[in-house]
């Protein structure tokens, strides 16, 4: 299956990102860049076609695309981010989405990052967080319903996102921290903790059968290497400064063509 990673180049101003669960320390902004362009090679060497998004150097959070859209294969839902800063860097989204699937939008005042959304299979697991609302889970209800989508929401603890706490690694199987998320909610999936040294360890970003993941958090990659998933390690230590993880930095769809 063909993949399409959309991504966009990091600020220079990213060392202003907005920061709600961690202090503000120094980013080495040079390191960033290279960290994030090794990203993107992993991108493509998991069989994406990398696509960049128009640059947006005042936007301090412009690289972490994933919070600005949903997409799925019927449709692609533009989010209203939580924090006001980032409410400019739909539109370019928008603009490039547009080629590929038709596109919704969340209403106001209903607020919803895109990494509050977990997708596995027909069910939008949506975290109720700081960024998205109660509103926001009820408009993307309302707009999937149709494509045959359940949302179920997640209280989410100690962290910005729900997929800081909780994503996919491999069919109906999840990398979880119990700590920010409770695991009996998502009862129907086989759970794999992460080590508890790693807090910050559950963001993984799944392409196929490859999951590109964070080469500072050893202990849990080897979890998942017992598992029989292929890992494939990135560093992101800059980034994780400005609360970013691996999913962040893209948004990864099937090249399946819209109809705008």
């Amino acid at each position: 299956m063909k993949r399409l990673a959309l991504v966009r180049d990091l600020s220079p101003e990213i060392a202003r990102c907005e920061l709600s669960h961690l202090a503000r320390a120094p980013i080495d902004v040079p390191r960033a860049g290279r960290q994030h362009a090794a990203y993107l090679q992993a991108l493509a060497a998991a069989g994406c076609r990398v696509e960049h998004l128009a640059p947006a150097p005042d936007s301090p959070d412009g690289v972490f695309v994933e919070d600005t859209a949903v997409v799925l294969d019927e449709l692609a839902v533009i989010t209203r981010p939580g924090a006001l800063s980032r409410r400019a860097e739909t539109a370019s989204v928008a603009e490039a989405l547009r080629r590929y699937r038709p596109l919704e939008r969340i209403a106001e005042p209903a607020t919803l990052d895109g990494g509050d959304v977990l997708v596995s299979g027909r069910t939008l697991f949506v975290g109720l967080t700081a960024r998205t609302s109660t509103q926001g889970a009820a408009e993307l209800a309302r707009i999937t319903v149709s494509a045959g989508y359940t949302v179920r929401t997640v209280a989410v603890t100690g962290c910005l996102h729900l997929k800081s706490a909780v994503t996919e690694v491999a069919d109906r199987t999840l990398l979880i921290n119990p700590d920010w998320v409770d695991p009996a909610l998502f009862e129907d999936y086989r759970l794999l903790p992460i080590d508890p040294r790693e807090p910050f360890a559950a963001n993984a970003l799944r392409i196929g059968d490859v999951v590109i993941f964070p080469a500072e958090f050893l202990r849990t990659a080897e979890r998942l290497r017992a598992e029989g998933i292929e890992v494939r390690a990135v560093e992101g230590s800059e980034l994780a400064k400005a609360e970013g993880g691996v999913t962040c930095c893209s948004l990864v769809l099937n090249e399946v063509r819209g109809e705008r």
